[in-house]
Order: C-alpha cells, then sequence, then structure tokens
C-alpha cells in the first residue's frame, strides 16, 4: 500500500492510495505533492511532516522516510515517525470488530514472507502487551495470550496464521492494510507532546538486517 494524506489538528483532509505493489518510487512523491496541490497550499504551510517508520518492506520503508525526511530539512519542519502496526489497529475494520468484542488484545501482523510475520500486540488503549518482532507462525504462536483473552488478529501476515491456529480466542479481520488516514490521530499526539525524530539519525525500524539477493537470470 502506497499512501499519503493531509490532515489538520488530526482529521484527514484528503488522501491518496494506490494498492498494486511496489509502486512508492513512481508514485508517492506524486501523492504528496497533489495533495498539496488541491489544498493550494505549500510544504512551507505544514506544521510539521509524518511518516510510517515500519516495520514493513525495505523498499518502501527507505522511500518513504527519504521523501520525509528531504521535505522536513528542505522546509525546516519537524519529522514525526509513526509505527506501523500501531496506526493498523485504527483501520475502520478492525475498529467496527470491537462493537462485538469485549476488550480484545489486537494483533496486527505484516507478512515476512514463508510463516513469518512481523507482529505486536495492544491492548485496546494502544498500550503496548508484547514489543514488535519477527514471529514464525505455528499453532502455538501467542498461546499465552490466546489462554486469557480474545485476540483480533489482523493484516496480511493473519492470513497464514488463521490457517494453523486453532484457539476459539482468536478473531480475525481481513482487508486491514497501513494506511496513511490511520497515521494522522497518532501523529497529532506525537506532535501536542513534542515528540520529533533527529532528522540526522533517524532510520526506520526495519526489524531485522536488510538482506540483499542476487536476480535470478532469465532464461
Amino acid at each position: 500500500m502506497c499512501s499519503a494524506a493531509l490532515a489538520v489538528d488530526g482529521e484527514v483532509l484528503a488522501h491518496k492510495e494506490l494498492n498494486d505493489g511496489y509502486s512508492h518510487a513512481e508514485r508517492l512523491a506524486p501523492f504528496v505533492d497533489e495533495l498539496l496541490r488541491e489544498q493550494d497550499w505549500q510544504v512551507a504551510d505544514l506544521d510539521a511532516i509524518a511518516v510510517s517508520k515500519g516495520p514493513g518492506s525495505y523498499t518502501g520503508l527507505r522511500i518513504g522516510v527519504s521523501l520525509a525526511k528531504g521535505l522536513a530539512f528542505a522546509a525546516n519542519k519537524p519529522l514525526i515517525a509513526v509505527d506501523t502496526l500501531e496506526q493498523m489497529c485504527l483501520h475502520p475494520l478492525v475498529q467496527k470488530e470491537l462493537e462485538y468484542l469485549k476488550d480484545p488484545l489486537l494483533c496486527p501482523m505484516l507478512d515476512a514472507r514463508r510463516m513469518e510475520v512481523y507482529a505486536a500486540v495492544y491492548d485496546i488503549g494502544l498500550m503496548p502487551q508484547a514489543e514488535t518482532k519477527p514471529v514464525i507462525l505455528d499453532d502455538t504462536s501467542f498461546e499465552t495470550y490466546l489462554e486469557k483473552d480474545a485476540v483480533l488478529f489482523f493484516g496480511n501476515g493473519s492470513d497464514k496464521f488463521k490457517d494453523v491456529v486453532h484457539s476459539p480466542s482468536a478473531y480475525f479481520v481481513a482487508d486491514v492494510w497501513p494506511d496513511a488516514r490511520q497515521m494522522a490521530p497518532l501523529a497529532q499526539m506525537a506532535f501536542d507532546a513534542d515528540r520529533f525524530e533527529d532528522l540526522a539519525y533517524f532510520e526506520p525500524n526495519y526489524v531485522k538486517p536488510f538482506q540483499g539477493t542476487t536476480p535470478k537470470p532469465k532464461v
């Protein structure tokens, strides 16, 4: 998912998104430019720039953070970093499910290939119950939480877990992706608390070191 949003006081004015694979390099900067032009704004009119800090695709994170840091540096604006898994908890489909479940734990998952995911656990107040980490999924994953509470799993990594978990306390929501619109209230909270990043030293949360691969020769 490549997305950008323009927000005031935590409320989204406009957004653009595209979910067709790795399109950040081609679409992210034009999205930002289009959003500003449509509101007749310039980067200088912004109070801060927020970026999703990961975990996620190495390439997507690098492009997003590079663009955000470049804009912030050029316009002398503060940079805000929003946790990708935390913002997924504010997705409308997740929030709608909370109307039917009584105080579940929230477990956003991003696919990390094979049977591995990047995951974290939050309560409904977004207080972390388990730090972000890579998890290799099997039928015993998250059993400590499932033995005590209902747990709502979502994100593109949760599809794999749905096939192996057997606990009746596990619930699932489909079609939940990281989205810039859900960053807005978290970015506003960080702005109000002056929680800004160091432009020179900020790096995304890759969770694991990047491992490059050699492309297979085309036949």
